[in-house]
């Protein structure tokens, strides 16, 4: 709906959100395999590019930053390279995230707030990343994750600290942020504002030069833009699929075996008993014993409750654990001895004087190890099947340690070894944009662009069925396509600079004719050019949020223009320039009732949320100190831009 204005305030404030979700492991465990290249302890200019407070920002600590955030990156732009991340200020982007992380924690530790370890434990275990094939948490696989990521255990528990501290600071923040009513009726009527007017487009090729440029013209061309011109890295990957029976015979779990788990878990073959309470809850013992005499008169548990102007609460199923934890075990006991439509005599907890009336009993008898054998086998040969899994990826693991080629282990497992024609990270054949990797590699094809060569590594394609064994035989890297193979287009492309700029002048006059009072066909005839025919536009502000984030760049200009003006834009990839004319605005009026104003007020309450925010975050690293290492900053842009 106010897609337009969002725009324009989330320029500013998008750091909060980048502060309380972006991280070490949101960009860790969402990127797969990270990239330690580039890793150093110091650069030139000291081994700080910032101090926070009393915390440092390690120049190591920055380029590991800078390393994931490009991991994160080719998630949705897999051909992305260093260079061209840097180019987009990345690098920039990277560092004020950590500096705000940092000040945040650093300004929650002066309030007093802390993040303890068992909280931590609690975020860790929640992570599904960690969890083994029970669902629960797993210590190893844990281990593993961290190992694989290149991270510790110590690294791991400090973000999530400063993390869990930014949630508890910046939270509160926005808590409660409300537009003022003028101001939402206002945007309400915004939102339904008509405009008219015209466009024109002065293209760059209508005033190119005909003539080629020299060499040393198309060489200076070149050498400046060859960030342009950058060819993904390609890698040959070679990989050999194989199935289950490389695993051996499959094993059935022995008669020990199920009567062990069967006595193992004896608690979930027990019977079990769960009931539906009502539950009153009185603060004096008093209290509670007039309303049991009342009841035991034939009045109704919640007649004499709402006579007091109390209200009874219903409860359950839930079993006598389950009760217990929530009051205490004198009330459970109390429910759970009490017969079905039979109310309790008082029972006291932390709350107060409970009397409960059971309303239904809900029995599951126990069962036999005869009755759950089919059970137990099915899930310990699950486990002994994901075991033969398991021992077969770390037999491989130790011949790879050994210094086995994949051509070994594919003999190992009787597979075929396959080799790829040069693959982009998008899974795209280079050089043949309609042909795309192999779909066994889909799996694995991340892994692959972030490992280094005649390293294989044993991936699962269908988990505990199908199985993939992979290594990178040839990688050639980013880099500007040579000179002499692109000259065509590069000289397409000096000519539309060279074009560009005189439309630029065009466009000039274009516009300083209509200033005094030429209308836009007869201004642009008298450039004596084939340009387009100018369009015409009326539309309201609803119609250009409909068009969703893909506005074009004339139309949003339109909407943010004076009445009666002309301007002038520059059209994406050099292509000319647009004429914006704005002939009317007609306002727009919101009747009282206009579901409008609810969702305008819902929208514009949330910015101003976030805008609380993005003001609070500039006062912390005020109040906490910010000094910027400009030249250790510098150092670690060149280090990662391959310039040293």
């Amino acid at each position: 709906m106010i897609q337009f204005i969002r725009k324009f305030l989330d320029s500013k404030i998008g750091v909060v959100a980048a502060l309380i979700f972006l991280g070490l492991i949101a960009v860790a465990f969402t990127g797969g395999d990270v990239s330690q290249s580039g890793m150093f302890g110091g650069v030139a200019g000291g081994d700080r590019a910032a101090t926070v407070g009393k915390d440092k920002i390690s120049t190591s600590a920055l380029t590991q930053a800078a390393n994931r955030a490009v991991d994160q990156a080719r998630q949705e732009q897999p051909t992305i390279t260093m260079p061209v991340f840097l180019a987009e200020n990345g690098l920039e982007r990277v560092l004020d995230d950590l500096i705000d992380r940092s000040a945040i924690a650093g300004f929650a530790r002066m309030l007093g707030l802390r993040a303890g370890d068992r909280l931590i434990d609690s975020e860790i275990a929640g992570m599904p990343v960690f969890r083994g094939p029970d669902g629960k948490f797993d210590q190893q696989i844990y281990a593993q994750v961290l190992k694989q990521q290149g991270l510790s255990d110590q690294m791991v528990r400090a973000d999530l600290a400063q993390g869990l501290l930014a949630q508890q600071v910046m939270t509160p923040v926005s808590q409660g942020a409300i537009m003022p009513g003028d101001l939402v009726l206002r945007y309400a009527a915004l939102l339904k504002e008509s405009r008219t007017g015209a466009i024109a487009v002065i293209p760059s090729d209508a005033y190119a030069p005909s003539a080629d440029p020299t060499e040393a013209q198309l060489s200076a061309f070149y050498n400046a833009r060859k960030n342009a011109y950058v060819r993904p890295e390609r890698r040959v990957i070679r990989y050999a699929v194989f199935g289950a029976e490389a695993l051996g015979p499959e094993r059935a779990p022995t008669e020990a075996e199920i009567a062990a788990r069967f006595k193992r878990d004896a608690a979930n073959y027990a019977a079990k008993e769960k009931r539906r309470l009502t539950q009153l809850v009185v603060p004096t013992e008093a209290a509670a014993k007039a309303i049991a005499a009342e009841t035991a008169k034939g009045i109704s548990l919640a007649a004499a409750a709402s006579a007091k102007g109390l209200a009874t609460t219903t409860i359950g199923p839930i079993d006598r654990n389950a009760l217990s934890a929530q009051s205490s075990r004198q009330v459970a006991d109390a429910a759970f001895q009490a017969a079905k439509g039979a109310i309790t005599a008082p029972a006291r907890s932390g709350l107060g004087w409970h009397l409960i009336r059971v309303d239904a009993i809900e029995g599951t008898p126990a069962r036999t190890l005869e009755q759950v054998r089919g059970e137990i086998t099915a899930a310990l040969a699950a486990e002994l099947h994901r075991t033969a899994v398991t021992d077969l990826a770390a037999r491989l693991q130790d011949e790879f340690d050994n210094g086995a080629s994949l051509a070994d282990a594919a003999k190992t497992v009787k597979a075929q070894v396959v080799e790829t024609q040069p693959l982009t990270a998008d899974g795209r054949v280079y050089g043949k944009p309609a042909e795309t990797a192999p779909a066994v590699l889909a799996r694995a094809l991340s892994t692959a662009f972030s490992m280094e060569e005649g390293e294989p590594q044993l991936a699962e394609i269908e988990p505990g069925k199908t199985f993939i064994i992979y290594d990178v035989k040839m990688t050639t890297p980013a880099a500007a396509a040579p000179m002499n193979e692109i000259k065509p287009d590069l000289i397409a492309a000096w000519k539309r600079e060279q074009g560009l700029a005189q439309a630029k002048a065009a466009a000039d006059r274009v516009m300083a004719a209509i200033r005094k009072g030429t209308p836009l066909a007869t201004a642009l005839a008298a450039e004596k050019k084939p340009f387009p025919t100018p369009d015409k536009v009326a539309m309201n502000r609803q119609q250009l949020a409909q068009l969703g984030e893909r506005v074009p760049a004339p139309l949003v200009l339109l909407f943010s223009m004076a009445e009666g003006t002309t301007k002038r834009l520059e059209a994406p990839q050099q292509r000319g320039w647009f004429i914006v004319q704005l002939d009317t605005i007609k306002p727009g009026e919101v009747a009282k009732g206009d579901p409008l104003l609810a969702d305008a007020s819902r929208e514009l309450s949330a910015l101003s949320g976030r805008e609380y925010q993005a003001q609070f975050l500039r006062a912390v690293r005020n109040t906490v100190g910010v000094k910027r290492n400009e030249a250790a900053i510098k150092a670690v842009h060149k280090q990662l831009s391959g310039d040293n």
